[in-house]
Parts: C-alpha cells; sequence; structure tokens
C-alpha cells in the first residue's frame, strides 16, 4: 500500500501530468484538495473509488482515512494543488505515514508561478533584469514566518517575487516594497490560475490595490511583482542562442 502525493497542478485538468492521471486513475481511494482543486481534475478516479474533499477535514480526519485504507491494501492517491513540495502541507503527513510505516511516493505537479507565467506570456527570468525567483508567503493568520524571511530581506535582491497568500496584504506589500523596487515596479495579480474563471490584473505597486478592490478578489491569488514583468526594457539576447559565444553542444561560431 502506498500513499501518492499528487500535484495537481493549478486547476486545469490538462495540466496533469500523465503519471498524476494514470495513478489517480487506479487508485481506489482519493483524497482531495477541493478548495484549490477541481473536481474535474480527479475526474478520472475509478468509477468506485471512495473519493472525498479534504476542505472540511483536519489532519486527523484524512490520516484516518488513510490508516483505514492500509488496512485494507488500498492505495491512496493524495491530491494537491499546484506542485506539494511549495506550500503543500505534506511535511506534517509524511510525518504520520513514516511514525505508522507508511510508504509514499511524491509525483510533481505545474506549480502556480508557472502557470500563472504562462498566462502572463512572459518569461520570469529576463536577462540582466532578473535571473532569480523568491517563492514566499504572507503570513496573515497562517504559520508565522522565520526570522529572516522578510519581504524587505527578499526584495534587496531585486528578484521576481511570486508571493502566495497576500492578496488581503496588499496595502502592506507595497509599504515594504516600493522602498527597494520603485512605486512604478510592475505588478501582476492572477487569481484561480488555470480555472475557467481565471482572471489577470496588470498595474504597478501603486495602483494594483485599487484595482483588486474593484475586481473584489480576496483569496486564490498569486502576486508576482518585479521588473522583469515590464513589457517595455530592453534587455540582451541570451548567451545561450548567440553565435559569437560558442559552448560545448555548439563549438565552432559561425563565420559571415
Amino acid at each position: 500500500m502506498t500513499v501518492y502525493f499528487i500535484g495537481a497542478g493549478p486547476g486545469d485538468p490538462e495540466l496533469l501530468t500523465l503519471k498524476a492521471a494514470r495513478v489517480i486513475g487506479e487508485c481506489p481511494v482519493c483524497l482531495y484538495a477541493g478548495s484549490l482543486v477541481p473536481e474535474a481534475v480527479v475526474a478520472c478516479a475509478p468509477a468506485d473509488a471512495l473519493v472525498l474533499d479534504t476542505a472540511p477535514m483536519t489532519l486527523d480526519d484524512t490520516h484516518a482515512v488513510i490508516l483505514q485504507a492500509h488496512a485494507k491494501g488500498q492505495d491512496v492517491a493524495r491530491v494537491h494543488s499546484g506542485d506539494p513540495s511549495l506550500y503543500g502541507a505534506i511535511a506534517e503527513q509524511i510525518r504520520r505515514l513514516k511514525a505508522d510505516g507508511i510508504d509514499y511516493q511524491i509525483i510533481p505537479g505545474v506549480p502556480a508561478y508557472a502557470a500563472a507565467a504562462a498566462a502572463l506570456g512572459t518569461e520570469l527570468t529576463v536577462p540582466e533584469v532578473a535571473q532569480s525567483i523568491i517563492l514566499t508567503r504572507m503570513s496573515m493568520k497562517s504559520t508565522g514566518m522565520p526570522a529572516g524571511e522578510t519581504l524587505e530581506n527578499f526584495a534587496r535582491s531585486g528578484a521576481t517575487l511570486a508571493i502566495h497568500l497576500g492578496i488581503r496584504a496588499l496595502r502592506e506589500i507595497e509599504r515594504q516594497l516600493v522602498p527597494f523596487y520603485g512605486a512604478d515596479c510592475p505588478v501582476a495579480v492572477i487569481y484561480r490560475v488555470g480555472w475557467p474563471d481565471q482572471l489577470i490584473l496588470r498595474g504597478t505597486l501603486s495602483d494594483i490595490h485599487a484595482q483588486v478592490r474593484v475586481a473584489k478578489i480576496t483569496r486564490t491569488a498569486l502576486i508576482l511583482v518585479g521588473p522583469a514583468l515590464s513589457e517595455n526594457h530592453g534587455f540582451p539576447d541570451s548567451a545561450l542562442y548567440d553565435a559569437a559565444k560558442p559552448h560545448v553542444l555548439r563549438p565552432r561560431v559561425k563565420a559571415d
């Protein structure tokens, strides 16, 4: 018996990996985070499978279902949104599985920031503009952030920021980031990326809050911040395909 932690991607069922779809289709028990994973994603579960939305359940509740499945020798598909390695809350589940001697595997999925960049039609690492992406979140009512993991510290890098769980803290995000990025720094808010009601707002640190209020977005949104999001910056071509810069797979420079 194995528990499979499956990354379901951001919401679009077509972004399930082939392996994820196959495993969901083979498991007699399927637990999915219904507040973030649409039913269409787990529609490939067997017709006679036990499929439960874990949104109203506690950790004790979900583990009890897993223990019942373990006693019957049934594999469990534990389906999470995005990629389970990012804010997937799987660490505490794995701890319990290990304590009970239950095998598990992790199947990666498309993370929200990657789906958001695709929806925006942009690259998040632009030559000489930004070559790093920082994935972080606001604490709000969730678990507090470790000391040193602050927006100000991350902002000093000038990297592209992907901020989770921060849509209700836009004023605070603006206050902390403007000194480093400037009030005109591009911002994108992507609401329910990959879902049928996906909504994209583009603006700056100084005006995005007003747009979000008009749109009445209060949850399930990713915030991207950084100069790489600008549509007007000039940047050099990547050295990867530069004819004047040979590398191991292209050792010769073409003559004119």
